[in-house]
């Protein structure tokens, strides 16, 4: 069992904890028991698994499952995987794995969401699992914005990541312009749109455009788009979270899909 904070294992997984170290490294963090169950489902290939004595008891098949899918298993003391892993209170086992090979190509069907350089862990994270859930075909994040595999975009994505086709461009507007050429219709929501979100014929192959938090769609980025839509909103009420602005139009695409406008 490790129990040295010296180990060199253990000062390289706690560098992942930086975003320049998983560049470098080529690998990510994956923390808590219900990410290496959504890892090991759609046999996402890991490089090291370390939990804890009781963790290992109370997750025999589990551990099994993992330590036959990596290159290294170890048992840790509670005190090392506090050290290894972001979280407050992890529960006892954390991984690594390579980072997700970066694809160019994403489906030019159904609805897929284009993320211009949102800044939150937990947006991106959230809007990936309600992606995964509302049956999105994609999504394209753009360069200048979290990263990808941060460990809290994993956790906020409660294991949906490993499950929603992803990838990373660094020119939107090409982008863009190449889903245009395919034949989908390129959606934005601007506040002073006249037509609602629920106004779109979301039976049509759609890219969703969504901007950063403060700032939101660059003005280009918006001027590309097909179709301005808004979301009504209560007096005083100035804007939504992206991810809740994602939601909404994801779900009434899903909605138009099953039931017919």
């Amino acid at each position: 069992m490790l129990i040295s904070l010296q180990n060199s294992l253990v000062k390289q997984i706690r560098k992942l904890h930086a975003s320049k170290e998983r560049h470098k490294q080529e690998l990510f963090l994956l923390e808590g028991t219900h990410l290496l169950e959504e890892a090991c489902a759609v046999d996402y290939p890991l490089e090291v698994v370390c939990c804890t004595p009781e963790w290992q008891r109370d997750h025999q098949q589990l551990w099994q499952k993992a330590s036959s899918r990596c290159d290294r298993s170890e048992v840790v003391s509670e005190e090392v995987l506090a050290a290894m892993a972001t979280t407050v209170q992890p529960d006892g086992v954390i991984a690594t794995a390579k980072r997700r090979e970066q694809t160019t190509e994403l489906p030019f069907t159904g609805v897929v969401l284009a993320l211009e350089t949102v800044q939150d862990p937990g947006n991106l994270g959230t809007i990936i699992r309600t992606g995964a859930a509302a049956g999105a075909s994609g999504l394209w994040l753009g360069g200048g914005g979290v990263d990808l595999d941060h460990p809290k975009v994993l956790r906020a994505s409660a294991g949906q990541w490993f499950r929603l086709g992803m990838a990373v461009t660094e020119d939107l507007r090409a982008t863009v312009q190449q889903s245009q050429e395919a034949g989908m219709q390129v959606v934005a929501t601007v506040p002073t749109a006249n037509l609602t979100y629920w106004q779109v014929d979301w039976r049509k192959p759609s890219l969703i455009l969504l901007g950063n938090e403060g700032a939101g769609l660059s003005p280009d980025l918006m001027a590309m788009a097909d179709i301005q839509v808004k979301i009504p909103l209560s007096p005083g009420v100035e804007s939504l979270n992206v991810a809740i602005a994602a939601a909404l139009m994801l779900y009434e695409a899903q909605r138009q899909r099953v039931y017919g406008s």
